[in-house]
Order: C-alpha cells, then structure tokens, then sequence
C-alpha cells in the first residue's frame, strides 16, 4: 500500500482502458467463449467476458500486454460481472471463483512478463462491477418494495468475487461503475470484513458512475451525497467512470477534486455514443481534455472506460507526462448525513429537527396506515413533516401487533422511490437490534442509528458500534448503562463520557457521527422526584459539549410534555420554551414534530412564566399552576391545510400535475371524472393521460426530473389504467395482441421499457415483460412460446445496439415474420435505419418514446399494416441512400474563398483608437433610460406574431390581440421600473488587435478564431471577420472591441415567482421583456461606444428606427450568431473582460450565457464592416479551423452541426 501511495504523491498513474471494446475486436462467436470447458453448457455463453479468463486466456493476457506497452501503471482484471449474481444469467454461478482467480492470475502474470524489460512497478486492480441489480429501486412500478436483489445477497456475491481476486494475486481492487449507493456499500462491507479476516491491507479504489443531466446517480444520489456516504471507508482513491465523456465528466472531477481528501481517479468514456452506437472523442481530444484538467491540480489516476483503446492511453501518457499531481487538501469537515442529497451540520445550524411523526409508537394515524398496509399513504406523513422544516426523518416501527421488521424494511423501500423524503437523512429508530440492522440494509445513503447503549455491557456494545461504523452510519448513544436509565446530572454525564472514550478508542468511531440521548423525561406528572428531570437534562448538556468534543446532543422532546397530552397548545409551548433553553446549553438536534413548534416570543407570557417556572423547579407548586391555567388555555391552530392549488385546474390538468408529481391521492375520482367527461375509457389514456407522461417523459431527457421521479409517474400511470381497464374490456371487439418486451443482455436499463409496457398495457395489449440483462435466444424462444405478434427491444447503453443488430439478425435465421421494435435512449432513427433495418426483413421500425409507442403498434397491427412498414421501409431506403450520396454544392476551395476575401486599402485608413484600453463595468442602469432603445418586433414575434412593430398595430386581423399584448407588455413595463424588478449591468473592454489570415491576434497573446464563407459568390467577396481588423503587415495599429450586458439574474427569479404561483401569462411576458431589455441595453451601449467610449462615430445621430436597421458605422456580431457560429469563441470575451468579476455572468458547457436575457458579442469599427452569414463550410475548411484552434474536429462538429459539409 505505502509503495503506489509514494508514486502517486510523484506523478499521475495511468489506468488501462476499455477491456469490453478490445474483445469486441476479436469478433468472438459462442464457440469462442464455450471454449473445451463448457462445450455441452445448457445456456448460451456469447457475450460473457469474464468467462473468456478461463476459455480464452491469450486473448485477455494480449489486450492486458497492450495496455502495459501503452504506458498504463494500473491494469484492472477482467472480473466487471464475475460475480454470482450476474452469472446466474449464463448458469455459471459456480465458475464465479474461478473467473476472478484466473482474471486475476492472467493479469499479475502480464505484469510480470512486462517487467523482464522495464522495472517501472506496475500494479493489479481487481475490477468489482455493480452487479445487474438494484438493491435501492423497485424494477415493478406496481410494488415499490419489491427488490430482485437484497443486501446479504449481495454482500455474498462479492464477498466470493473478493476471496478469489485476492488468492489470484491483485494489488489493489475497485469498486467501479457505481450506480446505486447500497450495492456499494454491500461491496465495501465485503472488502473490509475480507480483509480484516485474512490481516491484509489491500489499498481500495471506488468509482461512481453519473448518469444524468442532473448530476446524480442511476439511484437518485448526488455526487455530494455519495462522497459524504463512503468517505468514512478512508479508499485510496474516489473518481468518476463510465457513461459519460471527459467534456461531460470534467465538471464531476473538479467537485469531487474539491470535497474530497483522498486521491482523484477519472476514467472516461471516448465521448457520448452517437447515433450509430459509436464514439466521438478522439485519443488527441480526450488527452487535451485531460491534460486541462491535470494541469488545474484535479487528477491523481486517470484511464480510459468504453470506447477506449491502448492508443487512447498511449496519447493520454504522453500528454500528461509532466504534469504534477493533484495534492490531496487537508479537509476539515463538519458532521454530515446523507439521504440521495447531502446534509451538512454546518457553522450557521444550531440545531436540526428530526421529524417524529413517521413512529408507530407516537402517532396514531401513522401506526393505523402501517398496520392497515397503506404504505403509500403513510408516506404523505413523512412528507408533510419535511414540508414543515424536518431535516432528517426518524422512522420508528416497535409495534407489538406488527412484523416491526418487515415493515421497517418495506416503508424504507418505500421511501427510497420517492425523491422528496428520500432527499433527506433517515433516522432508523428501534430498540430492536435486528432491526436497526434490516434498517441499515435497506438505505443507499448516511443514516443514523437510534439508538444503541452500554444497558447490555460493553463487549455487546463495542460489537454493535463495529457493525454500524461498517455502513459509515452515524449512531445516537442512550444516557443507559448496566445500572439502567440516568436521571441525574452526573449519570447521564458520566455514561456519555464512558461510551465516548470506548468509541474513540476501542471502536475508532469519528467523534462528529457520535450523538448523545441524555433521556428527556417527562416533567409536571406531580411526582416530585420527576421535578429535576427538565433541569437535569440541560445542565448535562453543557458539561457533555465541554467532556466529549465534536459529538452532538439529541433527545425526543415530546416526552417532556406527556403529563399534558390532549392539550397542544400547552405542549407546543412547553417543547418551545424547552428548546430554548436546552439549546442554549448544547442540544442541537431533538426528535420533534417539526410541524408543532411554536416561536418563542409569541408564546403567551403568563404561559410561558408557567413554563420556566416548571421547567427550572423554581417553586413546589409550579406543577399545580399550570395545570391550572391549562385548563383554560386550548389550542386554537386548525389543522395546517395542505397546498391543494391544483385541485382547481382543469381534469386534464389535475391528472398531468398528478402523474408529473408523483401523486396518487386524488387519482381514483379524477380519473372517473374524466372518463365521464370524455365518454371513452380509451380516450382517457390516449388523452390526458399520455398528455402527462409526455411531460414526463420531456422533463426526464431534459435531466429536471431523475429515475426515481419517473418510476413514481409510471406507478400513478399504472393505478390510472387499472381504474380503467373494466371499461376497456367492455370495448374490446377484438382478439387481444401481444407484445414483448425485453432489455438486451448486458443492459440492466429499464424505466424507458417499463413506461412503454403501461403505455401499451392502456391501450389493450397484451404485455409479456421479459425485464433487464435478456439473452437474445430467451426473447426468441420466449416470443415463439408466447406466440407474440411483435417484439420490443429496449436499451441505453452503447453495446446495446449490436445486441439488437444480433437480435434483428437470430430473427432473421429463425424464419420470425413478426415486427422488431427499437428503443431506448442510446438508440436512433438513423441507426436503426442504416445499422439494424437491413438485418431483418419482416419490419423493424424505430421508437422514439413511449407515447409514440401506441401510434406504431396499433399501425402494425391494423388492416394496413402493410402499407405502414412500406413506408418506414422507403423513408429508411432513402435515409441510406442519404447517409452515403448526400454531397454539399456550390462551395469553392478554402483558398479560393481567401483569394476572394473582402478587399481593403489600409494603406489610406487608419483606425480610430478607443478613448481607453482595458475594462468598464457599468452596474446602476436604469431599466427607464433602456426603453426608447426597445426593438417590438422581436418581442411580437415570442407571442407568435409574424409582423413588424408598429405595422401590427394596425393590421386587420390581428390588430386587437396585439394592442391588448401591446398594452399588457407596457403595464408590466411601468411595474419593473417603478418596483426596480431588474438589475441591468453591462461590461465592455477595448484592445489592441491585428488579424493573421482569419484570426485576430489580441493584446499580441490572444487569438480570436474565425470562419470564412465558402459558397460561390460571384462578384460578391467571401467575408471573415478578420477582414475588418486591420493586418499585421499592414504596420497599421488596430482595436477590437467585446461587451456582455443582461437585463439580470432577476428575470429569472421574478419569472420563476410568477409561474410558481401559476401565473403563466405573466411568468413569460416577464422573460420576454428581460430578453428587449437586454437587446435594448447592447444596443444603447454600442450607442455609447460610437459616439463616446471609442468615439469613431461622434457626430452621429439617429433615431430608434435607423438603429433597429443598423444604420450606423460598425457591427457588434455574437458568437454562435451568423457571422461567427463558434459559440466556444465567447470563452474569449469571459477571458478579456474578466466576467467572472464584473457581469458575474456564466456560460454553460453548451456556451449559453446565463441568465438567458443577457447578449454578448464583439465591436468593430471599421467604416465598412458588415453582417453576414456563413450558411456552409466544406471539411477542409473544418480541419483547418480545427488546426488553428486546437480543437478536436468532432467537438467543434457538435458546436455548429448546421453549417457542415456532409
């Protein structure tokens, strides 16, 4: 362990690449993978890798020798899915200890071959992948609580793949590709109790895998979340792989770079498969990515995932060779718990509320939905406890009428797929070890366990804490101990203070996860030994913070007040006025009902007085008073309402809020509303229905909603449908037609599949789900057996498109004669028409989401279905013919367009200089002084007008709908100036600037790319941009300009505040109006810079019509915009006018500028500078911009897609 940790404080270790795409290469068949061993093997075999380590040795120690050759220092094993779980798929649960002692063997013995000619050490890493299961999510939409796998099944799983990495020789093992916390979690627990068992210390590498726009992982967790939750495991590295390319991951790497106190590994994809399954990045570009992100001090370890080669890491190597790396920073962090979103116990928290509600033993209504099953229903109790402030949610199910285990398990399970509680920490509450063991079991992130004490001993309660620090949990510690509950001050101290030091010193437990209950007791019950009780807990307090630092003080507060049950008003108060004081002496969390808690000024004086009085035991009949003034003193709070807004809009509103939301409270009456309404159960589901899903369908693609959020929408789809499946049999005039379905093998994605199979199960198909990981002869056998009519194939990862090529093709040798349908989110019209159409001749038809799955089925299955699928069959002949003939005109050579180039004397021109070099920044500008500057027509034009301003104002048809918007638009516009709604704030600068061919040299070090129009203009000159700046031969000194001005952040907030409170109309005008003022200032601005700031223009004078047609002298083009379509030019204007500082605006890694109504560009001021449009550049004018920039050619390819040559 110490020999790679002194290399990696030197220099950066390169990791292999991609084993999966080397053995692709081979092109191996199922004979290859049979091998002698598993000739007469019962199942088919093609496809599993991890077999090849004991049928194919050679090729696996080959791939492992050019990876080495390339200049890798890590080499992983080939052991991704040798594990038991996944081989259950193939029927080699059995070879699994052989697959990874072999992988493992093959592996050292590459080294050790290696090693007779070069002495650098090099090192096995034992590759432990993710499994093909979920322990954290439901593959049924139907019953959130059922898992395909569990915990201990795991954990055995990995704990075979361990044993037999080890005994093979690994130096190092990796938690790779994870996708889900708590399957990691089972695989670190594995590592850790193998390990200790066999006195070993083997360095522990762990990589997660971020699949979404949101940043977070296939099970909902951010990255933030993730690193709080396994930290604890001290790995040697932590890193992100898979899914996505370096230009995607990048931004992962420096957050994890920055939170993170151990080394940083980073092994990307070659890019995002594009839609012919293939990828993007080249090795040069993925190096420079690389080399950018070491060079900023992020990167210890780095290699290659799918799409890599040995060439990709030789490039890699070279590029990064020199550079230092990243130096681990000396972290000091604050206590944190984790649900799929971090909690952090920062300086500014001075106390947390743990909601109480979710406890069968102190709310009824919560116990009575537990023990009737309505799960679903009870979690509408933890959600109202989140709404009202809980941070962390205890669950608490010590029923003696109850299976506390199996009902702890299943609403944890329950939580899990609903992101809104599953945000938050969760406190797994019982005084039932096996419980709170079945509790850390099934939660992905950082719980805390309430609670365990010394009541059994120590030996009992060392080997509880062990246990709970192997899940990274934090724990609350009860003031109990062998004599039984402290009362006092001194015992509860004294027992804190002796639980304390054994968990430090005997269990090594982080003194921040430590939490101490001193018991809150209850006061006022007229026993005056109970009269300290209150006191005593407070004064413990202090001296526990002062005797036992970092840890927390906790308690559940609502015992204080039991003697007063039935009056709220009373124990609101009391808990209120407790708080205050407990607080004050140290207790920063409590168990409360965050909805109850009163402000403690407003707490009525003489109750309050009372309440002191009984709380501190400042008088004998303090007891007595206030139960005699509570006699009289009643809560009268009504119950809080809950935000029913939406129950207001329309039907098919209510059900689009419903299914997007996740709500299924209201769904059984709307439903039958709008099946009255429509009249047809079919309508329904075709209507409102699918109206919803594909709202959530756009809001998932887009990255706004994750996993977890659509499964909950397809759960309310699901109950939909069933409210109406009696009326559509009732319709049904025809034999039912079935349809199956089926994830590819090695694919273990499934949501998009399982909205198609509700969608379809609507609209009165048969459904046969074959689920996730499917070989190609089970879909085939099964499909004849079931005697479908077509057959649904389902994938999001890149290999999953030869797999439905092989699948297209099996179909084909079979004789099969029913349609093939694709899709998935990996998958493409194009390639399906060009890559898997032309494999299979009875239909194969491209999907491209769930709700046009019913247009294409029912087409299939109608009278005309011949007709349909011949002319899918022409639109994808004509898409090949396309993809190989389709040939650009009329483009000249890149020369020719440069002899052609805008011709300029500058011997007899000399350039205006600016009044000054450098930057303004301009921050108090008037929204008032900006609209005489306002340009209408685009502002009509958003509304869907297609007129000029003021033309439309008078034009027969739309005259009065556009005065009404006109007179709308002016009222909001008074609005913002007289409530000062905007912030407008501009910043311009001015350099020196020459050009060199078709790029700008800036300040003699900056260099300003740009493209030439290349179509054949006859007489006319083939402009650039550099043509209006003055050349370097010229002699003649020359300026450029750069400005970013925004209306400000808060259009969007004010947008935003309005949509929320379902003020559409208004939420868009406002956005409207930003994006005129933002224009109306760059246009005010370059105003100023004409005739003042650079001044080449000083007698001017025009009015807003002359301006609105650009009737001035120079031109401020923004890039991304015709004459400059490189949006990656902008990163220029953020470097020279210091944005990050001044605008304080940002780009995203689009290069959109936020906030959105904000404008960016260049001036110049050349007396015959002009727009233009370059409509077409030939791939030789790409290359050579690409040269000039530096820049891989497929990057710039996704920048302006529009203007290429095909």
């Amino acid at each position: 362990m110490k020999k790679i940790e002194n290399i990696l404080k030197k220099r950066i270790l390169l990791l292999d690449g991609a084993m999966g795409t080397m053995i692709q290469e081979y092109n191996l068949e199922e004979k290859d993978y049979r091998g002698d061993d598993f000739t007469n093997h019962k199942s088919s075999l093609k496809g599993n890798n991890d077999l090849l380590s004991i049928t194919k040795p050679k090729i696996i120690e080959k791939i492992h020798t050019q990876y080495l050759d390339a200049g890798a220092d890590i080499i992983e094993t080939n052991t991704f899915n040798a594990n038991k779980i996944s081989q259950a798929d193939y029927n080699l649960e059995n070879c699994v200890f052989d697959m990874n002692f072999q992988s493992a063997k093959i592996a050292k013995n590459a080294i050790n071959k290696f090693n007779e000619k070069s002495k650098e050490p090099k090192f096995v890493c034992g590759s432990i992948g993710p499994t093909n299961r979920t322990a954290s999510l439901s593959p049924k939409v139907e019953d959130l609580s059922f898992r395909n796998v569990t915990f201990d099944e795991l954990y055995d799983a990995y704990y075979e793949q361990i044993d037999g990495l080890v005994q093979g020789g690994v130096d190092l093992l990796m938690i790779e590709t994870i996708f889900d916390t708590l399957n990691c979690k089972a695989a670190i627990i594995a590592v850790d109790n193998y390990l200790k068992k066999h006195n070993l210390q083997i360095p522990l590498m762990i990589s997660v895998t971020i699949v979404d726009k949101s940043g977070r992982t296939l099970s909902g967790q951010t990255l933030e979340a993730f690193w709080h939750t396994v930290k604890y495991i001290k790995p040697i590295s932590i890193g992100v792989n898979c899914a996505l390319g370096i230009s995607d991951m990048k931004h992962y790497i420096k957050e994890l770079s920055n939170m993170a106190n151990t080394y940083i590994s980073a092994y990307p994809n070659a890019g995002l498969p594009n839609e012919l399954g293939e990828y993007d990045d080249s090795p040069e570009f993925m190096a420079e990515e690389i080399y950018n992100l070491a060079s900023e001090g992020h990167l210890n370890i780095v290699g290659g995932c799918c799409g890599t080669t040995p060439e990709y890491i030789q490039t890699i190597k070279n590029k990064i060779v020199h550079i230092a790396p990243r130096k681990i920073p000396d972290i000091e962090y604050k206590t944190s718990f984790a649900g799929i979103e971090p909690f952090i116990f920062r300086d500014n928290i001075n106390f947390v509320n743990v909601g109480e509600r979710t406890n069968v033993t102190g709310s009824s209504i919560f116990k009575k939905l537990i023990i009737n099953n309505e799960f679903e229903k009870a979690l509408n109790v933890a959600k109202e406890q989140i709404d009202n402030g809980a941070q962390i949610i205890d669950v608490n199910m010590d029923e003696g009428m109850l299976d506390s285990n199996k009902a702890m398990e299943k609403f944890l399970r329950f939580i899990s797929a609903d992101p809104n509680i599953a945000k938050v920490p969760i406190m797994i509450d019982s005084s039932k070890w096996d419980i709170l063991q079945t509790g850390l079991k099934n939660i992905q992130g950082k719980p805390i366990i309430n609670s365990i004490s010394l009541k059994e001993g120590e030996e009992i309660f060392i080997q509880q804490a062990a246990y709970i620090k192997q899940f990274g949990a934090a724990v609350i510690v009860m003031a109990f101990d062998e004599n039984g509950q402290a009362e006092t001050t001194d015992e509860k101290v004294n027992i804190c203070k002796r639980a304390y030091d054994i968990l430090l010193n005997k269990v090594k437990f982080d003194p921040s996860d430590i939490i101490f209950d001193p018991n809150i007791f209850a006061i006022g019950t007229g026993i005056e030994e109970h009269n300290e009780f209150a006191i005593n807990y407070i004064e413990a307090c202090k001296k526990i913070k002062k005797e036992c630092p970092k840890s927390h003080i906790s308690g559940g507060v609502s015992n204080l007040s039991f003697a007063f049950r039935g009056n709220n008003a009373v124990r609101e108060a009391m808990h209120s006025i407790f708080l205050y004081h407990a607080i004050n002496a140290g207790m920063d969390m409590g168990i409360v009902n965050a909805g109850q808690i009163v402000v403690y000024d407003q707490i009525n004086k003489d109750l309050s007085k009372l309440i002191t009085d009984i709380i501190f035991n400042k008088n004998k009949s303090a007891t007595e008073k206030l139960l005699e003034f509570s006699q009289s003193f009643s809560s009268g709070k009504k119950k809080k309402k809950k935000d029913d807004k939406w129950r207001k809009y329309t039907i098919e509103k209510r059900i689009q809020y419903a299914l997007v939301e996740g709500i299924d409270e209201y769904i059984d009456q709307d439903i039958e509303e709008a099946r009255l309404k429509l009249k047809n159960a079919i309508d329904v589901i075709e209507g409102p229905l699918m109206d919803g899903m594909n709202v959530v369908g756009d809001l998932f693609g887009s990255g706004k909603m994750f996993l977890p959020q659509v499964v909950k929408s397809a759960r309310v789809m699901k109950k939909a449908v069933n409210n109406l499946t009696p009326y559509i049999d009732k319709k049904k005039t025809r034999k039912t037609r079935k349809i199956l379905l089926a994830t590819v093998k090695g694919d273990v994605h499934d949501i998009g599949k399982n909205i198609v199979k509700v969608v379809l199960e609507c609209n009165g198909f048969e459904v046969i789900d074959l689920g996730v990981m499917v070989p190609t002869n089970t879909i085939l056998e099964k499909a004849k057996f079931e005697k479908v009519d077509m057959i649904g194939l389902s994938g999001l990862i890149t290999p999953s498109l030869d797999e439905m090529i092989n699948v297209a093709k099996e179909m084909k040798a079979q004789n099969f004669k029913v349609p093939l349908l694709i899709g998935g989110a990996t998958t493409s019209k194009k390639h399906t028409a060009i890559k898997i159409n032309p494999e299979y001749n009875a239909g194969v038809i491209h999907v491209d989401d769930a709700s046009k799955s019913v247009f294409v089925s029912q087409n299939l299955m109608s009278e005309n279905k011949l007709l349909f699928k011949n002319t899918i069959n022409e639109e994808y002949e004509r898409m090949r013919e396309d993809y190989g003939n389709e040939k650009t005109k009329n483009l000249i050579s890149l020369s020719e367009a440069r002899e052609n180039k805008f011709d300029f004397n500058w011997k007899e021109y000399t350039p205006i200089k600016p009044s000054f070099e450098g930057i303004k920044f301009f921050e108090e500008i008037s929204v008032k002084d900006l609209v005489d500057y306002i340009d209408w027509t685009p502002f009509f034009n958003a509304w869907g007008f297609r007129s000029s301003y003021p033309k439309i104002l008078k034009d027969k048809k739309m005259k009065n709908e556009a005065k009404k918007l006109f007179e709308d638009a002016n009222k909001l516009l008074n609005k913002i100036i007289q409530e000062n709604w905007f912030n407008p704030k501009g910043t311009i600068g001015f350099f020196k600037a020459n050009s060199s061919g078709d790029d700008i040299i800036i300040n003699e070090k900056h260099t300003l790319h740009h493209l030439r129009q290349q179509v054949s203009k006859g007489n006319k000159p083939n402009y650039c941009l550099s043509d209006f700046i003055a050349p370097i031969s010229s002699g003649k000194e020359d300026w450029i300009g750069a400005f970013a001005v925004t209306a400000g952040s808060n259009v969007e907030k004010i947008g935003k505040k309005l949509a929320n409170k379902n003020n559409d109309y208004e939420s868009i005008m406002v956005k409207v109006i930003g994006d005129r003022i933002a224009e109306a200032l760059a246009e005010k601005m370059h105003e100023q810079v004409r005739k003042n700031f650079w001044g080449y223009a000083k007698n001017e004078s025009l009015e807003n019509k002359q301006l609105i047609k650009e009737q001035y002298q120079g031109i401020r083009p923004a890039p991304g915009y015709p004459a400059c379509p490189d949006h990656s030019e902008k990163l220029m204007i953020w470097k020279l006018l210091d944005i990050k500082n001044n605008a304080k605006l940002k780009l995203t890694e689009s290069f959109a500028v936020s906030p959105a109504s904000s404008v960016t560009g260049w001036y110049f001021s050349h007396p015959d500078s002009k727009y233009f449009s370059i409509s077409k550049i030939s791939n030789e004018q790409l290359k050579d911009y690409s040269k000039r920039k530096r820049v891989n050619s497929k990057k710039l390819e996704k920048i302006f897609p529009h203007i290429l040559e095909i």
